[in-house]
Formats: structure tokens, sequence, C-alpha cells
């Protein structure tokens, strides 16, 4: 209470600019910065394929999820959140998914998932974990937490600005029930949407100022991209398009720089993923 939090721990921070920040840019909307990050596509469909012919059905979804966890395990700084103008070290590692239900007729019925994930995890343990929840939560009769937080709060629509209102108040000040802190989706280490699945671009998604999402990452369609040849004329290839929103309050520019040429080395070489870090980093403000 009052700055100690279930979910983090409170750091203090040896950069006075990092830590003056949210003072200065108190919400997430504030201080929200997108870049495009492009992957080698080429790369990931031969490892996927490779893969599937000794019987593993893996996706690019699943090599981006473990690329990230594999990256906040060496850079824990990625993992950080702020909440009421203070900096936390996340105690976990968790990524949240909004996905279809599969439902009768052209009804469209969406739900979101959050999975917690060791940081020692392989990328085999990655695809288990999601495919295991995708599955459970996409039946029809399944209602996970989540919805039935969302469904309990709108059977009453007069009381539901309260109730938000006082789970903000709670949260603000480190009293929000672990209950609710394990159903919320906006509660995670990173937001993840998978556009090329409905046929769309990458996009910038907002991060949340309700929770502590700190990472938003859309995921788009695959793209051809130009490039020049030395002895003339143009190639084409594949690439995935990563729309990536972060809250740059959590880090400097340097160490963001050097997580996401971490991520991106992995998903150039996948085969690293299949064993676990030699070393998970502990993150101590420093």
């Amino acid at each position: 209470m009052f700055g100690k939090r279930t979910d983090g721990r409170r750091l203090f921070l040896e950069d006075p600019i990092i830590g003056l920040t949210p003072y200065l840019m108190p919400k997430r909307d504030d201080s929200q910065v997108m870049v495009t990050q492009q992957i080698d596509c080429d790369t990931l469909t031969r490892y996927i394929r490779a893969q599937r012919d000794r019987g593993a059905q893996l996706s690019y979804m699943d090599l981006v999820i473990a690329a990230y966890v594999r990256t906040v395990a060496k850079y824990p700084q990625f993992n950080r959140f702020i909440m009421n103008k203070k900096i936390y070290a996340r105690n976990h590692i968790a990524i949240s998914l909004a996905i279809l239900k599969m439902t009768e007729g052209d009804k469209i019925q969406e739900t979101t998932i959050k999975v917690k994930i060791p940081p020692q995890a392989t990328l085999k343990d990655v695809h288990d974990l999601f495919a295991q929840a995708i599955e459970e939560n996409r039946k029809p009769s399944t209602e996970n937490l989540t919805d039935k937080v969302a469904t309990l709060l709108l059977r009453a629509p007069w009381l539901t600005t309260v109730i938000v209102s006082l789970a903000r108040f709670a949260d603000r000040y480190g009293f929000m029930p672990k209950a609710l802190l394990e159903a919320s989706p906006f509660h995670t280490s990173m937001f993840i949407t998978n556009m090329a699945s409905l046929g769309m671009p990458s996009v910038y998604h907002h991060i949340y100022n309700f929770g502590t999402t700190s990472v938003f990452i859309g995921m788009g369609r695959i793209e051809r991209k130009p490039e020049p040849l030395a002895q003339g004329g143009v190639r084409f290839t594949r690439i995935i398009p990563l729309g990536v929103v972060i809250d740059e309050r959590i880090a400097c520019g340097a160490e963001y720089s050097r997580a996401f040429t971490y991520m991106r080395d992995l998903l150039l070489n996948p085969a690293l993923l299949e064993v676990p870090p030699e070393e998970v980093n502990t993150d101590t403000g420093r």
C-alpha cells in the first residue's frame, strides 16, 4: 500500500532524468513513442517449415513473443512500469492478447487472455502456454476471469463508473486486490495484437492509461520490401512489420535501442530460442 505493490518492486534510479520524467509526463498517452520494426519474414518462414518437418507447429507470433520474453530476461528494464509517478520493476512477465471466440453464424465475439511466462522459457514453452490458453478460451462456453469481471460490472451500468474510478484509485495507491490484477489484461508486460490474422497492416496501438502496460506490439501482414542491389536493379524481400508503441518513461533511448537490437538478432537466428537463457538478469534500477 502507498508505494508497495503485489505486481512489482519500486525502483530508485540513478539516472535523475529518467526519474523525473514521470512527473513531467504523468500519463502514458503523454509519453508513448512509436516505431516500426521490420522482421525478416523469409528467415522465420524457413525456420517454421523446418520445425514443422520435425512435428512442431509454430507461428510468427510464437517467435515474436518468445523473442520478447528472452529480451526481458536479458534487459529487464524492458519490463518496468509507471504508477503514480513511481517506477516499478515488474515481478513477472505477462503477455496479453485479444482473440476471437468460436461462435455460430457471423457473430464476432472477442475475449482477452493474459499468459504468464517464466523468463527461462524456451520457444516451445511459449508455444505450449499460448496454444493451451487460446484453445481453452476460444470455446463458446468458456468465460475467463476477465470476461466474468466485465460482465459483472455491466450488470449495474450506473455503478460501473464508480467502480472503475475506485479501481483506478486502488491501483494508484497499491491496494487493488490481487484477483483483479490477475484478471486485468491491462496489467501486463506487453500487449500484442496479430493484425495479420485479419489480413490487415501493422498498427500503432495506444498504450492504456489504465493499468501498467508499457509495450504494445501490432503485428501486420507480410509485405514486400524493395532493396537496391550494388550491381544495379532491385531485389524484393519479405518482411513482417511490427508497430511498436512504448512508454518512454521506463528507460532511456539507448536502453531501448539495445533491447530492440537484441530482439531483432534473436529473430534472425530463432534457434537461439530453443534453449533457456544462460542467465536471467535482475532489474536493479542502475
